[in-house]
C-alpha cells in the first residue's frame, strides 16, 4: 500500500511537470506568433520574419519566463494536486519567508505550517532546547490531537519522524511530524524534511535565544517583585518598630523623667523649710535617675524593662510604681505569665495612665489593680484626683497610646469616674496563662 501511494504521488508530480513543460512551450510560441508573425503583418512583412520583431520576442520571454513559469507551476498544483504546492515549491516559499517580513516570533509557527504543508503530514511540531531542555516551540494545525506532547526521543512510535536542528554541533531544536495513516513519505517529501531541518538553524536560535530571554525577564521580574515586597515589609517593620520605640520611651522612660522632675521641684521647695528632708529626697533621687538611665539603656537595645521580661507584668508595675512622683499601691489577684505582646500592651498603659494622672489629674494617689481570675487580665487604674468628664476628653497622645497597645493585643480600653472622686482606666485584655522559665 505505501508503495502504491509513493507511486501515486511520483505520478501527480510528473503531470505537474508534463502541464508546465506544455505551458511554457505554448507560452513561447504564443509570444512568437503574437510579436514576429502579428508584428510583422502590421508593418507589412510577411515574407521573412523581421530580426527586429525576433529579438524583441525574445527578450519578452526572457523577462517573462520565470513569472510565467512559477505561475504555471501553481496552476498544475491546483490541477494536479489539489492545489497542494510541490515539495520544492513550499521550501523555495519557506526560504523567502525567512528573509521575509514576517515577524521573528511568527517563524515557529510558518515552519511547522510549511512542514505539514509540503509533506502532507498530519501534523508536525518545532522544538526549542531551551537551558538543555526540549521545549514545544509550535504545531501546525493549531488545534491538532498529537496525543503525546512528550519531547521527541530516540525511540519514537510509528509513523513518526524526527530531524535534530544543529549549529556547530550545538543542538537547537526538533523538527517532528506524524504521517498520515498509510501514506509515508516520499523520498522527495523526506529530502524536503532534511532541507528544512538544515535550513532551520538560523531561525531556532534566533526563537531559542527569544525563549531564553523571556525566562530571563521572568525571573527578574519575579525577583524584582520579591525585593519589592521584601522592601515594602522592611519599610514596614522598620516603621512599627519606631512607633514602638517611640510608644515606649513616652510610656516608660518619660514617666521615670517627670516623676524626677516633680521630686527635684519637691527637694528644691523642702531645701528652705526642711533641709534634712531635702537632702532625703535628693539622695532618693539618685535612685531613680539609675532607674531611669536603666530604662534608657533597655529600650536604646530595643527590649522591654528587665523585670517584665524575667517576672511579668505585677513585679516590673512595682518596680515602675515606686519611682512615680505619686503614691501607687499595686495589688494583684491570680496574675500569672502571659504572652510577652500582652505584658508588654498591659505594662505600658499602665504607665501612661500613671504618667497622666501625675501631670493632669491633681491626684496624690493612685491605685492600680490586676485581676487574671478569667480568660482576660485586666488591669485597672484609679486615682483620687479632680476627675474629668470622659465624653469630654480629648484623644490625645497619651490616649492614643493607650488604646493602639491594648488594641494591637485584641483587647478594650475605657474611661470613666473613679468609684468615689478621681477618673478610672480600665484595659481587658483576652489573655491565656503561659509557662515561662525562670530566670538564670
Amino acid at each position: 500500500m505505501g508503495r502504491l501511494s509513493r507511486f501515486r504521488r511520483s505520478r501527480a508530480d510528473r503531470q505537474a511537470g508534463l502541464l508546465v513543460l506544455a505551458g511554457l512551450a505554448i507560452f513561447v510560441g504564443g509570444v512568437y506568433v503574437v510579436v514576429v508573425l502579428g508584428g510583422g503583418m502590421l508593418i507589412g512583412r510577411t515574407s521573412s520574419p523581421s530580426l527586429a520583431l525576433s529579438v524583441l520576442a525574445t527578450a519578452i520571454v526572457a523577462l517573462a519566463f520565470e513569472p510565467a513559469q512559477s505561475r504555471l507551476e501553481r496552476l498544475a498544483a491546483d490541477l494536479v494536486r489539489g492545489g497542494k504546492p510541490s515539495p520544492y515549491d513550499v521550501l523555495s516559499r519557506f526560504s523567502e519567508t525567512v528573509t521575509g517580513s514576517y515577524a521573528s516570533e511568527e517563524l515557529p509557527a510558518r515552519m511547522a505550517k510549511v512542514l505539514a504543508d509540503g509533506t502532507g503530514a498530519e501534523w508536525a511540531q518545532v522544538w526549542l532546547s531551551v537551558n538543555d531542555q526540549l521545549t514545544l516551540a509550535a504545531i501546525w494545525p493549531p488545534d491538532a490531537d498529537t496525543s503525546d506532547d512528550t519531547p521527541p526521543g530516540a525511540h519514537e512510535p510509528a509513523g513518526r519522524r524526527a530531524l535534530e536542528v544543529r549549529q556547530a554541533g550545538e543542538l537547537l531544536g526538533v523538527l517532528r511530524l506524524q504521517e498520515r495513516e498509510r501514506q509515508p513519505l516520499t523520498p522527495v517529501e523526506e529530502r524536503l524534511f532534511a532541507g528544512l531541518a538544515a535550513q532551520a538553524g538560523l531561525v531556532l536560535h534566533g526563537a531559542r535565544l527569544r525563549a531564553e530571554l523571556s525566562l530571563r525577564l521572568d525571573e527578574l521580574s519575579a525577583r524584582a517583585e520579591e525585593l519589592r515586597v521584601s522592601r515594602e515589609r522592611l519599610v514596614d517593620t522598620q516603621d512599627a518598630e519606631r512607633k514602638r520605640l517611640e510608644r515606649d520611651i513616652h510610656d516608660g522612660a518619660q514617666q521615670h523623667l517627670v516623676a524626677l522632675a516633680v521630686n527635684l521641684r519637691l527637694a528644691q521647695t523642702l531645701a528652705r523649710r526642711s533641709p534634712e528632708r531635702a537632702s532625703q529626697v535628693l539622695a532618693e533621687q539618685g535612685d531613680a535617675a539609675r532607674e531611669t538611665i536603666a530604662t534608657l539603656m533597655s529600650l536604646s537595645r530595643g527590649i522591654y524593662p528587665r523585670l517584665l521580661s524575667e517576672q511579668g507584668v505585677a513585679p516590673a508595675l512595682r518596680s515602675a510604681a515606686a519611682t512615680s512622683a505619686l503614691v501607687v499601691e499595686v495589688t494583684e489577684v491570680s496574675v500569672g505569665r502571659y504572652a510577652p505582646a500582652v505584658e508588654a500592651a498591659v505594662y505600658f498603659c499602665c504607665l501612661e495612665a500613671l504618667q497622666n494622672a501625675a501631670k493632669h489629674s491633681g491626684a496624690d494617689r493612685v491605685h492600680v489593680h490586676l485581676d487574671g481570675t478569667g480568660d482576660s487580665l485586666v488591669l485597672t487604674v484609679d486615682d483620687n484626683g479632680t476627675g474629668f468628664d470622659p465624653a469630654q476628653v480629648a484623644a490625645g497622645a497619651g490616649l492614643a497610646n493607650m488604646r493602639d497597645r491594648i488594641d494591637s493585643v485584641g483587647g478594650r480600653l475605657t474611661l470613666g469616674r473613679g468609684p468615689e472622686t478621681g477618673s478610672r482606666i480600665r484595659a481587658s485584655v483576652p489573655a491565656a496563662r503561659v509557662p515561662h522559665p525562670r530566670a538564670g
